[in-house]
């Protein structure tokens, strides 16, 4: 057996209580809060099990097991431990003393069949005509912020919007831990490694955009925004790699810019807010708001608003150019359902500039066509 089935066959047996949830497809993730305590999440709504692990020791033993496989210690002195499992699934564990109800284990599962722009529209969380808008700013090279709170499916949108990508372009994605699953062929996946036990040196997104920028992309895709790579993003975005794709956790399409600047100047740049706020006005094209309901847990798209630079108070300008609209169907409840504003994007002309005005079938309003 080789290295990777033994970790499997031995993860099994130390996961054995929660192993059932693993393999269910229909579950999505795992939530140990302390050995005795096991949520799940299942088509978005949170559910406690009557699972649990014999003792605490047995749960920190399944999470040294997992930290044994990845080559880093966890203990009281390094308690965090971020990995992923042989199929994909992320794996994030807190110790003690910091965990303070017992360790804490959560695992987000890996989905080999990962949602196509069709299938967001299938389940209801995007209009065809916003689908096919979005699809089209991609391929005009749009540089696009996807936004969304905890939970509302940002990185499986970004996955299935980065599907209207030409297959010719050179792809670079850059990801704390690898979700992403493109279908073009040409296409490189970067992954951050945390600092190790025995001095080997933190490779952080920063390191890996600087690389990316010297490995001739097409696109750059950065799987989440979080600290000072927001300035990189968004001076490679105005220094001609248009077309880049990221996430970032805000609620509104205006709070998104807004964290992406503070991100911005996190970096160790000394940058003035007034020369960021400028950079980020310039870049930022689209901003696609998700949400998820706390009633049905069924995420969608609420918003897609665009970025007109700044107005005389240095304040972003942004336009819906999709909202949602509530509508009934029959004798049923109002249901949510992504509109035009009447808003024509401000970059339409590009459209006609490549002459595929044929397929903006759908979304004609938002392009300014008859």
């Amino acid at each position: 057996m080789d290295r990777e089935s033994v970790f499997s066959a031995s993860l099994a047996h130390f996961l054995a209580p929660i192993q059932p949830f693993l393999d269910d497809s229909s579950i999505t993730e795992v939530m140990v809060n302390g050995y005795r305590e096991v949520y799940i999440e299942r088509a978005g709504q949170l559910q406690l099990t009557e699972a649990r692990f014999e003792s605490e020791h047995a749960l920190e033993s399944a999470v040294r097991n997992i930290a044994q496989f990845v080559s880093r210690e966890v203990d009281a002195a390094q308690p965090i431990l971020d990995a992923r499992l042989p199929d994909g699934s992320r794996v994030h564990a807190v110790l003690p003393p910091c965990a303070r109800q017992g360790t804490y284990l959560t695992i987000r599962k890996f989905r080999r069949d990962a949602y196509s722009l069709p299938d967001f529209i299938r389940l209801g969380s995007i209009s065809p005509a916003a689908a096919e808008f979005l699809s089209l700013a991609v391929q005009l090279r749009r540089n696009t912020l996807i936004s969304g709170g905890t939970g509302t499916g940002k990185t499986s949108f970004l996955n299935a919007l980065s599907g209207a990508i030409p297959e010719s372009e050179r792809i670079v994605v850059i990801e704390d831990s690898s979700e992403l699953q493109l279908a073009q062929a040409h296409c490189l996946t970067l992954e951050s490694r945390p600092a190790q036990s025995d001095g080997t040196e933190a490779v952080d997104i920063r390191d890996l955009f600087k690389a990316s920028l010297r490995m001739r992309p097409d696109r750059i895709i950065v799987g989440e925004v979080r600290g000072g790579e927001a300035l990189d993003l968004v001076q490679s975005m105005i220094s001609g790699h248009a077309g880049s794709l990221s996430t970032v956790h805000a609620t509104s399409p205006r709070e998104a810019l807004m964290r992406l600047e503070t991100l911005s100047l996190m970096s160790e740049v000394d940058l003035p807010i007034y020369v960021a706020r400028t950079q980020i006005a310039s870049a930022i094209s689209l901003i696609v708001q998700l949400e998820r309901s706390s009633e049905t847990g069924r995420r969608r798209i609420s918003r897609i608003a665009e970025q007109r630079g700044l107005d005389r108070d240095s304040q972003y300008q942004t336009v819906d150019l999709f909202t949602t609209v509530w509508e009934r169907a029959g004798h049923g409840p109002p249901q949510p359902s992504l509109r035009p504003t009447g808003q024509v994007a401000s970059f339409a002309a590009e459209l006609s500039d490549h002459g595929w005005e044929p397929l903006a079938g759908l979304s004609k309003a938002v392009w300014g066509l008859a």
